[in-house]
């Protein structure tokens, strides 16, 4: 079976948890868009892994690896993941491959990146400054863009980065007053570079299909969550790419017919990093108390995320333009202790009852959630493997959740490690 696992928020949901998961039985796991803003975190036993750009089954030592066309790499990144990984005894030796096509973060995009959200003032996006809406730009001018494959020919990629830098520092200079960066400085960086992932470059397309036609399971990891989605999230305030599963076809080659599930996965609340209308958004000591109790620090930023509680117009929006056919429902956890909790199940937009999702965040930001309340509990859910064994009041949560997202939970998150999520029958 062929598996894509997608968040349907605004990210941070626990993708990486459930990746790690499921690939204990997939042959290939594969991360088919974004860049090393998106932070997935692997737990086991007392170990912790943050990953940005490896997939996050690359825990796994039998499972092989790939990032696809889509995503923009970033090398130093990626490079310091390989070998932190090593250093904990996780080879990723004849098991791991990279795109030729992956366009490639240099420094000159991230400086490009700061430049640009300094000269934004208040009206900035609140990007991660790591290079990616940048890189993706001059993925899609072309003109300008390097890529993993490049690295193959240093004389022809010294002289592609005189001639982008060479414009890049026109640009800096005129826009944002910034002193030139030096080409043969960056050059010098993709040369100690080369060395490290050439091994790991292929046609990984190609690698797919055969895969695929060998009838191999491959299970696909998307990066951040549907509502920043380039064309279908809260615009702009979102990532540089199709973070929803709509991302997958045209990220790795393999079109969504040859994907037998769509798994969404899903907070017990709603969380946001940055800018943008959050219609549930707690900013009070209920917002306070699921940050706490949730860790809800960024994996890459280490930012503070915005709480709320869970939207279910939202999350059913993420099912429907993903074609999701399960929920994955995690932190649950977290919700203990407090005594009521509430649950969007439609919003209030001028005078007028809705249950889709609007994207446009003019009409977002008019937006006024129409909640539910259900009581809480007080029980610790950090030992409990069966759903049955849930309390009464935990059960009945997730179940309307299933009612409002109109999906069924498969699985139920109690916990951060392997062990402790609940797979129902």
């Amino acid at each position: 079976m062929n598996i894509c696992v997608v968040g349907l928020q605004w990210g941070d949901e626990g993708k990486g948890k459930v990746v790690d998961i499921l690939a204990e039985r997939s042959d290939v796991v594969v991360r088919y868009g974004g860049g090393s803003n998106a932070g997935h975190t692997v737990v086991i036993g007392d170990s912790r892994f943050a990953l940005h750009l490896l997939p996050s089954g690359s825990i796994r030592q039998d499972v092989t690896c790939v990032i696809a066309n889509a995503v923009v790499l970033d090398p130093e990144v990626l490079i310091g993941e390989i070998d932190g990984l090593a250093e904990r005894g996780i080879s990723l030796d004849g098991r791991f491959f990279i795109s030729e096509n992956a366009h490639v973060v240099l420094d000159y995009h991230k400086w490009e990146d700061q430049l640009r959200e300094e000269a934004l003032g208040k009206r900035k996006i609140g990007t991660t400054i790591r290079g990616i809406g940048p890189c993706y730009a001059d993925k899609v001018g072309r003109s300008y863009a390097v890529r993993v494959g490049d690295f193959r020919d240093p004389d022809a990629l010294k002289d592609k980065l005189r001639v982008i830098l060479a414009y890049k520092n026109k640009l800096f200079s005129a826009l944002y007053q910034a002193e030139p960066m030096d080409a043969e400085a960056i050059f010098e960086k993709c040369r100690s570079y080369a060395p490290r992932l050439v091994p790991f470059t292929t046609d990984t397309t190609e690698l797919l299909h055969t895969a695929i036609g060998q009838g191999k399971s491959v299970l696909f990891e998307g990066a951040q969550g549907s509502l920043l989605d380039l064309d279908h999230g809260t615009f702009p305030f979102v990532t540089s790419s199709n973070s929803s599963s709509l991302g997958l076809p045209s990220g790795c080659g393999v079109p969504a017919r040859m994907v037998d599930k769509y798994i969404g996965v899903i907070k017990a609340y709603t969380t946001r990093v940055g800018a943008g209308p959050f219609p549930t958004e707690q900013d009070n000591e209920v917002g306070d108390f699921i940050r706490e109790a949730g860790n809800e620090y960024g994996t890459t930023t280490g930012r503070p995320r915005r709480c709320g509680w869970f939207d279910g117009v939202a999350a059913a929006y993420g099912v429907k333009i993903g074609s999701i056919d399960a929920l994955v429902l995690l932190h649950l956890d977290t919700l203990t202790g407090l005594e009521e909790l509430k649950v969007c199940r439609a919003y209030e937009i001028d005078g007028q009852e809705k249950t889709f999702f609007p994207a446009n965040i003019d009409r977002l930001a008019r937006a006024k959630p129409i909640y539910e309340t259900l009581p809480g509990w007080d029980d610790d859910l950090t030992g409990i493997s069966s759903f049955d064994d849930l309390p009464a009041h935990a059960r009945d949560y997730v179940r309307r959740i299933e009612e409002i997202v109109g999906k069924p939970v498969e699985m139920v998150g109690v916990g951060p490690k392997r062990s402790q999520t609940i797979v129902r029958a």
